[in-house]
């Protein structure tokens, strides 16, 4: 699977069942993250909030996406939904790998939840609280679930994010086999390590 982070919790994920698009966001809708043109066969996204529900960004290309996804219906808070609404997880299997972007994950998942993100080859997790989970929280979360490569999103940076949430930093503290890495396109395989990874800001 290749992995391109976009900015704040957009991703681009190409692999052998296609292209998708997790979480675009609206034009200048997030500070200091550049304006997306993206193009996909499929396009994902966690709920309808303008930084995360922006299909209008995404050019759709009519191909068929046959990678298998699953979706886990949980919430964008921890009072059932009553602040922020619902929040969708999506597990997409491709390639022999299991990929979870966990959205504006705000409440804790279910055990039949847990049961179903046990096993990931990768972890796409919310980490700068306020809105979502924090860095504590996500740690928690990381620990039970033990996915081979976490890559951390929904952040605030130097010169990008909501003064809200915190810094990526905060949750990196937290963590072991920290991996920076100075593209925003990662290649994860069957054979990749264990690891934090930290994509640079997407230029």
């Amino acid at each position: 699977m290749k992995l391109t982070w976009n900015g704040h919790s957009c991703f681009t994920l190409e692999c052998g069942g296609g292209v998708l698009v997790l979480d675009p966001y609206r034009d200048d809708c997030v500070p200091g993250c550049p304006r997306q043109r993206l193009t996909a066969d499929q396009i994902l996204c966690s709920h309808d909030h303008r930084d995360h529900g922006a299909r209008e960004v995404v050019t759709l290309t009519g191909r068929p996406c046959t990678a298998q996804v699953e979706e886990l219906h949980t919430y964008h808070d921890p009072e059932g939904g009553a602040l922020r609404g619902e929040n969708t997880i999506h597990i997409i299997s491709a390639d022999g790998l299991r990929a979870a972007h966990l959205g504006d994950l705000g409440c804790e998942p279910t055990p039949e939840q847990l049961e179903r993100l046990k096993g990931l080859d990768i972890m796409l997790i919310p980490v700068g609280g306020y809105y979502t989970i924090d860095a504590r929280q996500a740690k928690s979360l990381v620990d039970r679930l033990a996915p081979r490569v976490v890559i951390p999103m929904h952040y605030r940076g130097k010169n990008f994010g909501f003064d809200e949430i915190a810094p990526v930093e905060d949750f990196l503290a937290l963590c072991d086999n920290v991996v920076r890495y100075d593209t925003n396109t990662l290649e994860i395989t069957a054979h990749t390590p264990a690891q934090t990874a930290v994509p640079a800001f997407p230029s």
